[in-house]
């Protein structure tokens, strides 16, 4: 059991069930991540841990307190919402602590409890201004500041970065890491930004059309995708899925593509695959999987060269991502930013086939 547990929970509007048999058992102090596309159920779910939301069937415990029905007020979470939600006509020292008066604390534990949260998110000089006055990192701290200052059993936060700019989103999910890392705090944590989930997340729940694709940590969903959704979703830029045939040499497999020039590439893979000689499979390469032969993993067991032409390169300071057509259709390769990559040209490329993995084209599961 765990300190929040989500058990075949589903969700229903009226005949259309948009949630489908959801199980998750979050630890106490873990960062969990809901990532997926819009619409995919994740605000939904932390709507129902939340109570904003009924839960049709299944059941949503916390800390073995089944919440079924149990008011939002009645659950000890707190939320942080995308659109920050402060009271413009109170100071932030008086957004922080309303909740607190609102069930009658007394003024002496309300001031001290807010100079504690204050300090921790460095917002002290602020306490008197009002929300009208601070930037939108301010006023996120500030929204944080107001979830903290509670101390409650789970943090909910509904993409909380996503009305920042590129460079303070970073500044902020560094902060929100910092302050996990400090507390120990349970979050539940919904995003469409799957940096944002890698980077944060001590557990990953990949969601797509209402069901969880895959539970993992960051590693797990990267290194090893349950399905072509996740491969496609998690990681910028995505999987490369190439379609090729399984060939048996010997009691090896390999899986054989076109290269640019439409000659066959045998790329061999580490799996069991007597029982495909012959198929059509799927051939998932990470883009830093396929790089110059100087840039490729040292350690590797299986790195296979060849000479293909280079269509694009796309420097991006610290490397250079290039195109190239493998199996008919561009692919994304990284070199180191000192690699020669000249468009129209032949290149020498390394595959680390070490990182390679393989789908079913139908069903679009991983084969093991």
């Amino acid at each position: 059991m765990g300190f929040l547990d989500i058990k075949q929970a589903t969700k229903s509007y009226g005949s259309v069930e948009v949630l489908h048999g959801v199980d998750i058992a979050v630890e106490e102090g873990e960062f969990l991540v809901l990532v997926g596309p819009s619409g995919c159920g994740k605000s939904t779910l932390l709507n129902m841990i939340a109570g904003l939301e009924d839960i049709t069937t299944g059941e949503i415990a916390i800390k073995g307190q089944r919440m079924n029905g149990v008011h939002p007020s009645k659950r000890n979470i707190a939320m942080v919402f995308q659109s920050y939600a402060l009271y413009p006509n109170m100071t932030v020292g008086q957004n922080i602590t309303f909740g607190l008066e609102m069930h009658g604390t007394p003024k002496a534990d309300r001031d001290k409890a807010m100079g504690e949260v204050a300090e921790l998110l460095q917002i002290t000089p602020l306490l008197g201004r009002k929300p009208g006055q601070l930037s939108g990192g301010q006023r996120q701290r500030v929204a944080m500041g107001r979830a903290l200052v509670r101390n409650p059993d789970v943090f909910l936060f509904d993409e909380p970065l996503s009305n920042l700019d590129a460079k303070l989103r970073v500044d902020m999910r560094t902060e929100i890491k910092k302050l996990h890392q400090r507390l120990g705090t349970t979050i539940v944590y919904v995003t469409h930004d799957q940096i944002e989930a890698m980077t944060l997340s001590t557990r990953i729940a990949v969601m797509n059309g209402g069901y969880v694709q895959q539970l993992g940590t960051p590693k797990e969903i990267y290194d090893n995708p349950a399905n072509v959704f996740v491969a496609s979703f998690m990681g910028s830029p995505s999987m490369n899925l190439m379609e090729g045939v399984v060939r048996m040499q010997g009691a090896e497999a390999a899986v054989e593509i076109a290269g640019s020039s439409g000659v066959p590439v045998l790329l061999p893979v580490n799996v069991a695959a007597q029982r495909l000689d012959g198929q059509t499979v799927l051939l998932g390469i990470r883009p830093e999987a396929l790089t110059d032969p100087d840039g490729a993993d040292k350690n590797a067991r299986r790195i296979v060269t060849l000479s293909n032409v280079v269509d694009v390169t796309e420097p991006a300071g610290s490397d250079t991502f290039f195109t190239t057509t493998l199996a008919g259709k561009d692919t994304i390769g990284r070199m180191r930013a000192d690699a020669v990559a000249v468009p129209g040209q032949v290149a020498q490329m390394a595959i680390n086939m070490d990182k390679a993995v393989l789908f079913d084209p139908t069903s679009g599961d991983r084969i093991r």
